[in-house]
């Protein structure tokens, strides 16, 4: 049987028609138009050439968009926010539920990853005869092979080991191999397109080219990708112990050095460092560098034009929003006081009565509570009304159980001077490798294998002190187990919403225990300036040992016996 994998039988040049994005000196990836063109009429020229590779960054970001499933993002399928109600069983629902099976889950991640790779093969195909200079062919193929690597590590960590197709480009009456590699062996080859990139494309890239991979996405990938490959379900402990599709058969301790030496050569290129402003506001500079297009702390992002995407994804229904996820409870309680303390700490001046005063200035930029100010569309900034009134009803339509079932409203990456129902939007562009995260791989690769070092401390404590924590540093002497814990609950607050908490709790196999949980939300009750904050239930989610690993969609499974489906489904 002929297994198509989508990108041999859906690609735009299978059909003779071709998607091209300009590709101007501000605005990477802002507009698209569409022309009929052949093969030979797209690479016999050098502009559309360039469209071509351009083109194949439009899908860069799908996995962590914040309505990927319709109703909400990864988010919305893990322990972070609650799915917006649909008519229609969504796999966020899926997910929160345990009811994901391969013949509904969504595809997209398999479909758009093979799609792409194989644009990238008809790249390389061609790219040597194409009228550009060799020097400038070469970066441009590196640029390929990282975005192959791109799509290849998005496949790796939704199904573990996949069929990797090399160069070859298939046609649709082509007999495609559909057997999987194995972890290992997808590892290995994403690591060295990962090498081959960052060694032909400059470490930066500037002016007209910024947007577009350059070595330090290269290398922050790998790091990236290494430290999943070192992490517990991978690493000697996946879900089938014995099987190398779905990681290693052996636990190697190396593999976290390797995991570490690897964001260590980000790091140490002093190309990148946090955007930190303090001045302005304790933790605003954790606020401004998403809405900046160009900063310091973005290695790759998904570039794009004015947009509203996130306002109309998260903000209430009064400015227009509402059609992504809604924290949990639980999300909320993750973040600490200024003061560097979890909640639960009994120094910590934690008051129930008055949950929000002294948090991490990260809660107020992350989540929208009752009483937060946003901007409408007459330009002014205006309290949301989450709460209840004493007789049970809500003074909004975005209340708490109207427009929220949580009571809260997602903040992350929003512009305080967009709002959703606006004409104008965000010059914002969204993050898919930012230095946090590289500092954050460093610190856990380092501290499993090296334990609670000095640069484990270093690293970390920079990123909390960009969050206007005060103190900001960790206590001295944690041991290897308590340093583990602090960078998981920094990992789950810093990194919240931006597509990180999903594969976490997987990786580090712990989803059984966070994904089973009974999650909820808060009513605020309000009569006259009391206010008292009550904690009710939201939904109940379940977790099966499955779903550490998506399933192959049935579909795919179904065109080709070689393609072994995954464990447990």
């Amino acid at each position: 049987m002929k297994l198509t994998f989508m990108f041999a039988a859906s690609l735009c040049l299978c059909m003779g028609i071709l998607t091209l994005v300009s590709c101007s000196d501000k605005n990477f990836l802002d507009q698209t138009e569409t022309s009929n063109l052949d093969e030979k009429s797209v690479f016999s020229d050098s502009a559309r050439t360039v469209q071509f590779l351009t083109n194949i960054y439009i899908d860069i970001g799908f996995t962590e968009n914040a309505t990927r499933f319709g109703n909400g993002g990864l988010d919305a399928a893990c322990d972070e926010a609650e799915p917006q109600k649909s008519a229609s069983i969504t796999t966020s629902v899926q997910f929160a539920t345990g009811t994901v099976n391969p013949s509904i889950i969504s595809g997209d991640a398999w479909s758009l990853c093979y799609t792409n790779i194989r644009r990238v093969n008809l790249l390389l195909k061609h790219l040597p005869g194409t009228p550009i200079p060799s020097y400038i062919r070469n970066v441009m193929g590196a640029e390929a092979r990282f975005l192959r690597a791109w799509y290849y590590a998005i496949l790796l960590k939704h199904y573990g080991g996949i069929p990797l197709v090399g160069d070859s480009v298939y046609n649709v009456t082509d007999q495609i191999p559909a057997t999987r590699h194995s972890f290992k062996a997808c590892v290995d080859y994403i690591v060295s397109e990962c090498d081959a990139a960052a060694g032909a494309l400059p470490l930066e890239r500037v002016r007209e080219d910024y947007g577009r991979a350059s070595g330090g996405a290269a290398m922050a990938l790998k790091a990236r990708v290494l430290l999943y490959a070192a992490s517990p379900l991978f690493n000697g402990g996946n879900v089938d112990p014995q099987n190398p599709l779905t990681g290693y058969t052996d636990n190697v301790p190396e593999r976290w050095k390797l995991a570490a030496d690897a964001a260590a050569l980000v790091m140490n290129s002093n190309a990148y460092s946090l955007y930190e402003d303090n001045a302005t506001a304790p933790g605003y500079g954790f606020y401004k560098v998403f809405t900046l297009r160009v900063n310091s702390e973005y290695i790759l992002a998904k570039m794009q034009g004015l947009n509203r995407e996130l306002e109309t994804a998260w903000q209430p229904p009064s400015r227009g929003g509402g059609q992504g996820g809604f924290p949990y409870q639980e999300f909320v309680d993750a973040f600490g006081m200024a003061n560097g303390k979890p909640i639960t700490d009994p120094a910590s001046g934690y008051a129930a009565t008055d949950p929000y005063k002294d948090r991490d200035p990260r809660l107020a930029y992350s989540v929208i509570r009752d009483q937060t100010p946003l901007i409408q569309n007459n330009g002014l900034k205006e309290p949301v009304n989450i709460y209840l009134t004493t007789g049970g009803s809500g003074v909004s339509q975005d209340a708490v159980l109207a427009g929220t079932p949580t009571g809260y409203y997602t903040k992350k990456m929003l512009d305080e001077n967009i709002s959703a129902n606006f004409i104008h939007g965000s010059q914002r562009c969204f993050p898919l490798i930012r230095y946090a995260e590289v500092l954050l791989n460093f610190a856990e690769a380092s501290n499993e294998f090296d334990g609670p070092t000095q640069a484990v401390y270093d690293a970390i404590q920079l990123v909390r002190r960009r969050a206007g924590l005060m103190p900001y540093e960790l206590p001295a002497g944690l041991s290897k187990d308590q340093m583990r814990e602090a960078i998981q609950a920094e990992r789950r607050v810093e990194l919240a919403f931006e597509g990180h908490r999903f594969w976490d709790v997987r990786r580090w196999k712990i989803a059984e225990t966070t994904q089973n949980k009974a999650m909820t939300g808060m009513k605020v009750v309000r009569n006259g300036n009391n206010a008292t904050y009550t904690v009710f239930p939201v939904r109940k989610h379940n977790f099966r040992k499955a779903m550490y690993l998506w399933a192959i969609p049935q579909s795919e499974t179904a065109k080709s016996p070689e393609l072994a489906q995954n464990p447990n489904w």
